[in-house]
């Protein structure tokens, strides 16, 4: 279990650094040495990695999280270097995770975004990631609109590249994180029931959440109206070579059938202009049917936690007592995604090539 094994670990060396009269280090976290077992240089989505290489990165982000607990957290892991955060979104958790990841860790921190930058001129993407690469970006956090951007820009700068979030294609660090909780909450989700209900159809965060859930051992069974659906998975998704690209998955129509002994289940925003448009009738029949609610979740397991990458449309996707109950983990989430992307940066920017 991997945060076991970072919590007996930790204890080992700050026994061991106690007797040597020194300051404890979080294991696995080793500040002053060369990381020489990590081989990625960006982060464009979860697809690439193994299932040691994530557990490594969560249990690299246990390790950050022990740097968060002291009364002064900060750390010159990264000092030196110049990490950009370009936003071509708004956010508020991602963005400002990220920024404050990179502070406690030492690094300058830039934000840039859409507006108030050269991009209302005209500029292109390539000329602001040439502009940064100019200036001494040693990494870009990116956030885009168009699927496929951050790929782009690994191939444009010298830099690391972190993907924030691109179109409707990947959300990598929201699904570290929820897989950080999931660890957390259960030791191993090998063989755990994940149910994800929403618009799966748009959702950057659901399809990050495929690949690296069923790398780490999980069952995952997709539920959402067809509309909602890649129109493959209306087929069916249960073939070895999936039409997408995807990982074999479950996929249900009846959230109430889903969720029956479920471990986790986990909601996705539905966005207004899918409510106004064709996709759905109304936000009052989305609800009906599919809308986290407490009677829904007392068919999951006992055990069972509530997710949501937020923001949340209390009433529509998820009930208020939901949300806000003694099986909801929206807001250790949140908490989670600052260690999570502690770790993030740290690998790739002190172990990648």
């Amino acid at each position: 279990m991997v945060t076991e094994q970072i919590t007996q670990g930790a204890q080992t060396s700050t026994s061991q650094a106690a007797q040597a009269g020194q300051t404890a280090q979080p294991v696995g976290v080793p500040f002053d040495e060369p990381i020489t077992d990590w081989r990625h240089r960006h982060l464009l989505d979860v697809d690439t990695l193994s299932k040691d290489e994530i557990l490594r990165i969560l249990s690299t982000a246990s390790a950050m999280a022990e740097v968060l607990d002291r009364s002064v957290a900060r750390t010159p892991a990264l000092r030196g270097v110049t990490i950009f955060n370009l936003f071509y979104e708004a956010s508020t958790r991602t963005r400002s995770s990220f920024e404050l990841a990179g502070k406690i860790l030492g690094a300058d921190v830039i934000n840039v975004s859409g507006s108030g930058s050269s991009v209302e001129k005209g500029e292109s993407l390539v000329e602001t990631l040439n502009t940064l690469s100019a200036v001494g970006a040693d990494a870009v956090v990116m956030r885009h609109h168009a699927s496929g951007a951050p790929w782009l820009a690994s191939r444009t700068i010298g830099g690391h590249v972190v993907n924030a979030g691109d179109g409707q294609h990947a959300h990598p660090t929201q699904a570290l994180l929820d897989a950080y909780i999931m660890l957390q909450e259960f030791g191993d989700i090998s063989g755990r029931k994940v149910v994800i209900v929403g618009d799966i159809l748009h959702s950057r965060v659901a399809r990050s959440n495929l690949w690296s859930l069923t790398t780490l051992g999980a069952e995952v069974t997709l539920v959402a109206p067809r509309p909602l659906l890649p129109s493959a998975m209306v087929r069916g998704a249960l073939e070895p070579e999936h039409p997408l690209g995807l990982p074999s998955v479950r996929v249900e129509s009846d959230l109430d059938e889903a969720v029956v002994d479920a471990d986790v289940v986990m909601g996705l925003r539905i966005q207004n202009e899918r409510l106004r448009g064709k996709l759905l009738p109304s936000s009052a029949e989305y609800a009906r049917r599919y809308q986290l609610t407490s009677d829904r979740i007392a068919k999951a397991s006992p055990e069972a936690i509530v997710m949501h990458p937020g923001p949340m449309n209390e009433g529509v996707e998820i009930a208020v007592d939901v949300a806000h109950g003694p099986q909801s983990r929206i807001e250790a989430q949140v908490s989670a995604g600052l260690a999570v992307r502690m770790a993030v940066l740290f690998l790739l920017i002190r172990g990648g090539a």
